[in-house]
């Protein structure tokens, strides 16, 4: 028997994996996708794992799935990227099992170094993609994704964005259906990319293209409403959305599969209606295609390429009308910042009294780039912030890093920063690489990794000694340091980036936020023995303000009694007192 439930699309896209009988499903932590594996934890039936990057993910798929069960594989775009290597080949070797792999997109980058569109990489990688409009379609198109990717022996990527994955609509629950696992049967021609197999299997890959293509302009999840014929919106996902609400009375084609285009289906509709519209948020994917079959429709040179698209924007774009709730100047700037008693903090304004500089990385410590800290200098991708200071030393010279660390965070270490660590040791770098460990993946929520001891399910494992793994890959100077310690960080800091072999320095402290973390004291700021000197307020804790008269307040309701104030403070205006 069915039931109704209010669901963000994230849950709904992992009850889907559950109604559809997947077995195995394997992911890296990245937001806007995070909660699609924690959701799918939750199920039993399902074996569900935090892997420590997204190629790993992906080969966890591809193995679950050419063992012969329907396995899934999520992550966010910019994890794509890691991920591209295994996809580009699991393109050419099909699948046994149904595979698929959640991609989610972020459309003016919430919370992401970059904007970019999925359907260009599955365009390159020849691999169909299908992307939902709102919860429901994101449960019932994960189904249907299984299914294709065995009718075509293809992996099927299902594309999401940040809209799609945080909002909330009604989905009908269904039962989950139990697949009978696929029979292993060896075959080297079709799963050993070696060359002379790679050829045979190209030729099998344009063939698919081809036939999703023709069988597409039936897929249930591609959609045409025929109304008002002088105005006709092309579209797909959250965009769709947008235009029912702005032209409620226009004809649309709403495209669930986004690659290949159903071809004979889009030019059904263009020949139906006089004026037709791609709208489609990022890259002109759908429109650049349609415009190469010949058909004069209009798209970027009216709808930007940056950032979420809205109803509003559609309006304004065609119409000229402006009908904004509110003024956004009127709204308060509210920059991103470090948590009160936050470990990195602590890190940070120490480097940033010693005037170091800090080729940084990906995660909550990228806010270290900002004032008052002000110490990144550089933010790339995962892992680079190792890379990119041995390319700096190999550029300029020992003596020019000898005022630069490379920060990176303890699970930012494992999914890519271990290689790039190996680099530094084989070609004989120096320098001092700073991990920032707070025992968890901070910046999307809190999720474990494989230094934490726990699995996704919450399950005891071995949790990977970093110092010790930094060790054993031949780092010669590997020191671990308490990150609320400033005094005896600075000291550590001065030695290594003044010596002439490579440092690793741990810094450990939890994050602020993990549960269970207990905080007994309070900081308070004594007016009358403050000098107004304002160096408390150098370290940037949200917590204190200054006050009109020139001295500090310390809000209570934010302060978790970290101390780090304490130490800046030379007059001893601040205290620490029990709760």
């Amino acid at each position: 028997m069915s039931q109704k439930i209010i669901m963000l699309g994230n849950e709904a896209i992992a009850r889907g994996a559950y109604e559809a009988g997947v077995k195995v499903s394997s992911a890296y932590p990245g937001t806007p996708s995070t909660e699609i594996s924690e959701s799918l934890a939750k199920y039993d039936a399902v074996y569900t794992e935090w892997a420590p990057n997204e190629k790993v993910a992906t080969e966890v798929a591809f193995g679950a799935s050419f063992a012969g069960v329907r396995s899934l594989a999520c992550m966010k775009h910019v994890g794509l990227n890691v991920a591209s290597d295994p996809l580009y080949t699991f393109s050419y070797t099909g699948v046994n099992g149904g595979a698929v792999l959640v991609v989610a997109d972020d459309p003016g980058l919430a919370s992401s170094q970059n904007e970019q569109d999925t359907r260009m990489i599955a365009r390159a990688a020849h691999v169909p993609v299908l992307e939902p409009s709102n919860s429901q379609e994101a449960k019932d198109f994960i189904k249907f994704a299984y299914e294709l990717s065995e009718k075509y022996d293809t992996p099927v990527i299902l594309r999401t964005t940040t809209k799609l994955s945080h909002s909330q609509s009604v989905v009908d629950l269904e039962e989950r259906v139990e697949v009978e696992d696929k029979t292993y049967e060896r075959n080297v021609r079709k799963y050993v990319m070696m060359p002379a197999s790679a050829i045979g299997r190209h030729l099998v890959v344009e063939e698919r293209d081809n036939k999703l293509q023709e069988d597409g302009v039936n897929f249930p999840v591609n959609k045409m409403e025929i109304n008002d014929k002088k105005i006709g919106f092309i579209t797909s996902g959250i965009p769709y959305q947008y235009v029912k609400e702005a032209c409620p009375n226009a004809s649309v084609l709403k495209l669930g599969l986004v690659n290949p285009l159903p071809k004979k289906l889009i030019e059904d509709f263009i020949s139906q209606v006089e004026t037709v519209y791609v709208f489609e948020e990022l890259e002109p994917v759908i429109e650049e295609q349609v415009k190469s079959w010949g058909y004069a429709v209009k798209g970027k040179e009216i709808f930007t390429r940056q950032g979420e698209y809205s109803a509003n924007m559609l309006k304004k774009a065609l119409f000229n009308a402006n009908e904004m709730v509110f003024d956004k100047k009127e709204v308060p700037n509210r920059p991103p910042i470090l948590c009160p008693g936050c470990p990195h903090r602590s890190v940070f304004s120490v480097l940033n009294k010693m005037k170091i500089h800090a080729s940084g990385d990906i995660g909550c410590y990228t806010l270290g780039a900002v004032a008052p800290l002000s110490v990144i200098d550089s933010t790339l991708c995962m892992g680079a912030s190792i890379s990119a200071m041995h390319g700096i030393e190999k550029a300029r010279g020992k003596e020019f890093i000898k005022n630069w660390v490379a920060v990176i965070g303890d699970s930012t270490f494992l999914h890519t920063g271990v290689n790039s660590l190996i680099n530094m040791v084989y070609n004989k770098a120096t320098g001092t690489v700073l991990i920032l460990d707070n025992r968890t993946t901070g910046m999307t929520g809190h999720q474990q990794h494989a230094a934490t001891g726990k699995t996704l399910k919450g399950q005891d494992t071995y949790a990977i000694n970093l110092a010790e793994l930094c060790k054993a890959v031949g780092v010669p100077n590997v020191i671990e340091v308490d990150a609320f310690d400033v005094k005896g960080l600075e000291k550590i800091l001065k030695e290594s980036v003044n010596g002439d072999t490579l440092t690793v320095i741990i810094a450990k402290a939890p994050c602020a936020l993990l549960k269970g973390q207990k905080f007994p004291y309070k900081c308070v700021a004594d007016a009358e023995k403050c000098k107004k000197c304002g160096m408390c307020l150098k370290i940037g804790c949200p917590a204190i303000t200054k006050q009109a008269d020139g001295t500090v307040k310390i809000d209570q309701s934010m302060c978790n009694g970290c101390g780090l104030c304490m130490n800046y403070c030379k007059f001893g205006a601040i205290s620490k007192v029990e709760k």
